[in-house]
């Protein structure tokens, strides 16, 4: 089967054999076109490319563990990452259609293929996009009503996701933290002030996305298209992923909309529970929103080290790592109004 790419750098043309002769096995007479790969992204490898029949053309993302190795501990593997993505979309939730999950024969490593979906996930353009107005208008309340519906799917039916809640992921955060042997002194009182106001058992153990937030929202003039990128779900507590989508790091500037930048805590609260997702504890939000702010100064710290240590020396690591500072300022900003609450 004749490849039609031309003047491709040298890994993209190891790439496009490997994924044309992948495409022979499983799309006959289909020719693989515009492949490209793709940036952002600090654990996995993307790509987007085009499978032409024809006159027809299909739009497909390529994600596959590649050369980068997993950002952060416990993600869930590659094809459980498939299987999980078609689970939820058996609930009417808008997620990528999975077209193919990758076999030892593909020599590709573990991952998958899915349909690619029209939408910007780059936080700048979604937040100052003219064209994304109206979007944005009611992006707050359709990340709840996602949320909502999505903390519905029955547990039992997600038996192969890791179970954690509050305690269990504050101290495997904690642990990852420790073993850089690097101590940071608000770091330090931020896992102490969450200790100290841990909340009790769970009484509601649902599907917890993990990284709902800004780069993992396709959005359209429309709004939501869709939720990517589900490697660090888990089952756990619902309120958890409401806090994420909070964090400080994730409103890019506009500080005065906490949800990603783009809207408010009450919009976000309504439409969750419009969906049938519960009552919200605001309360219980913020300790999940401190404790994401901790997250990410972590996830910083890793992705820092990776670099410094020469194991991964990809820009993404360089450029989060050096982001642990504003993690530590947001840090300090949530904890001196909560204290004196």
């Amino acid at each position: 089967m004749a490849v039609q790419q031309s003047h491709a750098a040298p890994e993209s043309a190891e790439m496009l054999g490997q994924l044309q002769a992948l495409v022979d096995r499983v799309w006959p007479g289909g020719v693989v076109e515009g492949l490209r790969r793709l940036t952002g992204g600090a654990s996995q490898d993307t790509w987007s490319f085009d499978v032409r029949q024809g006159d027809r053309r299909d739009p497909m993302i390529l994600r596959h563990s590649g050369s980068k190795g997993q950002a952060e501990p416990d993600a869930v593997p590659l094809p459980e990452e498939a299987r999980l993505i078609r689970k939820v979309a058996q609930y009417d939730l808008p997620v990528p259609e999975v077209l193919y999950v990758l076999s030892p024969d593909d020599g590709l490593g573990d991952g998958f293929i899915m349909r690619r979906i029209k939408g910007e996930t780059f936080p700048p353009r979604i937040l100052g996009s003219a064209e994304l107005a109206s979007a944005r208008q009611k992006l707050a309340h359709q990340c709840g009503r996602f949320l909502g519906r999505m903390h519905r799917i029955p547990a039992e039916e997600l038996d192969f996701l890791r179970v954690s809640g509050a305690e269990e992921e504050l101290e495997r955060y904690y642990a990852v933290y420790r073993s850089y042997g690097i101590r940071r002194p608000v770091f330090e009182l931020a896992f102490r002030w969450l200790r100290d106001r841990m909340p009790g058992a769970d009484s509601r153990v649902a599907l917890v996305h993990g990284d709902f937030r800004h780069g993992n929202l396709m959005v359209a003039e429309d709004g939501l298209q869709a939720v990517i990128d589900w490697e660090l779900a888990h089952l756990g507590n619902p309120m958890e992923d409401l806090g994420w989508i909070c964090v400080a790091s994730w409103r890019f500037g506009q500080l005065d909309l906490p949800v990603g930048g783009f809207g408010t805590r009450e919009a976000l609260f309504a439409g969750y529970e419009e969906a049938g997702g519960g009552v919200v504890d605001p309360d219980l939000v913020s300790w999940w929103e401190v404790y994401g702010t901790l997250r990410w100064g972590v996830i910083c710290q890793m992705m820092a080290h990776s670099y410094k240590s020469g194991a991964n020396r990809t820009v993404e690591r360089a450029v989060v790592g050096r982001r642990s500072s504003e993690a530590e300022i947001d840090l300090l900003h949530l904890l001196a109004p909560l204290n004196r609450g």
